[in-house]
């Protein structure tokens, strides 16, 4: 199974908290972003390095929004 992308959840203050409907944007300084939810309706975003966020984008957890 792909490795799942995960975060630290701001409402609840748990880390490590699968992130699910992840999309991959690109930021102006050319960083890469995931942002998605726990399944609960808690938003999440998290700075992902370039390895691993083309990693998820081939591996179908992400989607790519540039």
């Amino acid at each position: 199974m792909s490795k799942m992308l995960t975060a630290y959840c701001m409402k609840t203050k748990e880390k490590n908290v699968p992130m699910q409907e992840a999309v991959i944007t690109k930021t102006a300084r050319g960083g890469y972003m995931a942002q998605g939810h726990d399944g609960k309706g808690n938003k999440m975003t998290t700075m992902l390095g370039e390895a691993t966020a083309l990693e998820a984008v081939k591996n179908g957890v992400a989607k790519k929004a540039w």
